[in-house]
């Protein structure tokens, strides 16, 4: 445990994602501070506050806002960024936590809250991008405490390429210029590396119980996948195929969405505690992880093999 990092912060701690990476972190020996719009604590869906919550210090602040988490950064080892929006509509979450399918569906049918006006910003430019932009500026401009030598993680949640055509190819895009833009940053300050992890369908069967119908679908057809023969034609190299030498407009920029589906088909969900974990692990300065993370290295980090399923969405 002593090779790890000794403190966090976890930008977003009281969501989906950055609860169980506060949680996990803490489980592994770590401090851990959160930063929210709220700075509330984290509480489950029933509106329960789990043991491990005292254990985390909340702090309500602006990631667009540098000062209002200045004095944060010098103290911390690395910085794991969270916030992020799979619609630009973001009711969605609202709605998946409430276990509102109907409402869910007309969040992915709206996708927007109507045409923005000029000048205003897209929820994808301002959660997806700048929010993780401007919180790593203020992490690589922070003078780390004495004691604090080793080389400084800033972990971005990024995505896989698996939603498109339901989710707007808009949510890709922020999602890979954060990663760009990170990476030019960190390249600039020797003592920082970018960690970029790209999840496919994040699961949890009791907190997103939405989640586990198509989670366990996926996961069959990705075992289906790694088990077949390279030389029987498989839904996801027939999409492939379609999407290269029936519709070669695909650039290596912004992929097709045949390309995208197939990868759905292909690539594992991971529950939402397994990516917490992959976090974590990467975090350790004796792996020396940098660079783009995806849902198979994620597996390998945690003892997963790539034949093998998620556990069990109904049990977990």
């Amino acid at each position: 445990m002593s090779a790890l990092a000794q403190k966090i912060l976890v930008v977003g701690g009281n969501g989906f994602v950055g609860s169980a990476v506060c949680k996990m972190a803490l489980a592994r020996g770590l401090e851990v501070t959160s930063i929210s719009s709220s700075g509330k604590p984290y509480k489950t869906p029933q509106g329960h506050t789990p043991a491990w919550v005292e254990r985390v210090e909340w702090r309500k602040a602006d990631a667009m806002n540098p000062e209002s988490y200045a004095d944060i950064l010098p103290g911390v080892d690395a910085v794991v960024h969270t916030v992020g929006t799979l619609l630009d509509n973001t009711q969605y979450k609202q709605k998946m936590q409430e276990g509102d399918i109907m409402g869910f569906i007309k969040s992915l049918a709206g996708r927007g809250s109507g045409p923005l006006a000029e000048g205003h910003r897209s929820a994808y430019d301002t959660l997806n991008y700048e929010s993780a932009v401007r919180v790593c500026e203020a992490f690589v401009a922070s003078k780390p405490v004495s004691g604090l030598t080793r080389v400084r993680p800033f972990v971005y949640v990024s995505a896989e390429d698996v939603n498109r055509p339901i989710v707007p190819v808009r949510y890709l895009e922020t999602k890979r210029e954060a990663e760009k833009r990170i990476e030019e940053i960190v390249q600039d300050h020797p003592q920082y590396k970018g960690v970029y992890v790209r999840p496919s369908l994040i699961y949890h069967p009791h907190i997103r119980p939405m989640t586990t119908i198509p989670a366990t679908i996926f996961d069959v057809s990705a075992r289906i996948h790694d088990a077949a023969p390279s030389y029987i034609p498989m839904p996801s190299s027939v999409l492939r195929w379609l999407g290269t030498s029936v519709f070669p407009y695909a650039t290596d920029k912004t992929p097709s969405a045949l390309n995208s589906m197939a990868n759905l088909l292909s690539i594992p969900p991971i529950h939402v505690d397994h990516l917490a974990e992959a976090i974590c692990i990467s975090l350790d300065p004796a792996k020396d992880i940098r660079g783009v993370v995806g849902v198979r290295d994620m597996r390998q980090l945690i003892g997963i093999s790539q034949t093998g399923s998620e556990e069990s969405a109904a049990n977990t």
